[in-house]
């Protein structure tokens, strides 16, 4: 395996925690962001305004990453066993996302199987939501990062209309799109060892510029133990914030959300029809200084009569901001 190397570059990343405090102190002001740049229609919203805030980087200060390179599983060697990865397979096009490269873009502009998508990532919410870019008028968007946040969570904007979204959601939020939503395709957070053994002939992503980020560390320690960033909703009741929380998204209802320590307690459930298996090997993004070092957070697969089910794994405290009234089975 290749050695993490150390940086003397400070990236702006690196500062977010520490900058974003005083960023976040200015009241949202859509005359203030129009002067950042921005040629967003502020008039058309979704949301309060005021309660969209300065993450601390400015718009792609956090660059996306547009033009993807790949290797072959077979053969790769920068990743460890446990490494982290965001798993999407479109018909025979399997790709793994490494959250070694995610924690510092947050987005992948890429064509999987000849659907354009976006490959997410939220460090702050643990969220990896993968999406279609392709709108229903034909629209093809390529998104980066604003550098806001709402409720902790990712706004990003698409490049055509500066309109702005949630990453957890993927409803446009601010500007001429706001209502539109992407169609969320199925992907798995997983550890490269899984990925690998069962997509041997897929690939993985790799840095364009290995030194332009510190790859492979976590500029978040400790943040799954502590307490959500800049998050302004209320608190679930009855379970940790931050503890891991599986999505699964249900047409005409709301979500089913189940606790993954309760999954991995009792290494499979049965809840509503729908069943969840607990594997360990996979490590927290965001517990040590190297990613790959992590505590073993494991994995999850669900499935409903014997197929596997999308869903989207992230920290309670994020389904309860954006699904407030719905229950956390096995808390």
């Amino acid at each position: 395996m290749r050695t993490v190397r150390h940086f003397s570059v400070v990236s702006t990343l690196a500062c977010l925690i520490g900058t974003a405090m005083l960023a976040a102190q200015a009241v949202a002001d859509p005359v203030t962001w129009s002067q950042e740049g921005w040629k967003t229609d502020f008039a058309q919203s979704k949301v309060e305004l005021a309660r969209i805030l300065s993450g601390g980087p400015p718009r792609d200060g956090i660059p996306s990453i547009d033009d993807p390179a790949f290797e072959p599983v077979n053969g790769h060697d920068d990743l460890e066993p446990r490494d982290p990865v965001v798993a999407v397979e479109i018909g025979s096009d399997v790709r793994a996302y490494p959250l070694r490269i995610l924690t510092w873009h947050e987005i992948v502009n890429d064509v999987v199987g000849g659907v354009p998508v976006a490959v997410t990532y939220c460090p702050l919410c643990n969220s990896a939501p993968v999406f279609a870019r392709t709108l229903s008028d034909g629209t093809v968007l390529t998104f980066g990062t604003t550098g806001k946040l709402m409720m902790s969570n990712l706004i990003m904007y698409d490049r055509q209309t500066e309109s702005w979204w949630q990453q957890f959601t993927g409803e446009a939020i601010v500007g001429v799109l706001a209502g539109e939503r992407l169609a969320h395709l199925p992907a798995r957070l997983m550890g490269w060892a899984e990925f690998a053994a069962a997509y041997p002939d897929g690939r993985v992503l790799v840095p364009n510029d290995p030194a332009m980020r510190a790859y492979g560390r976590n500029p978040y320690v400790g943040y799954d133990t502590g307490q959500p960033f800049l998050y302004d909703g209320q608190l679930p009741e009855g379970i940790d914030p931050m503890q891991r929380v599986v999505v699964v998204e249900r047409a005409g209802t709301d979500p089913l959300l189940v606790s993954m320590t309760a999954v991995a307690s009792a290494g499979s459930l049965d809840i509503e029809g729908y069943s969840f298996a607990w594997t360990a090997g996979q490590a927290s993004a965001l517990d040590r200084d190297i990613i790959s070092a992590g505590r073993d957070v494991g994995s999850i697969v669900v499935t409903r009569d014997g197929k596997n089910v999308a869903h989207d794994i992230t920290f309670a405290f994020v389904v309860h901001g954006f699904h407030p009234g719905v229950t956390i089975a096995g808390q």
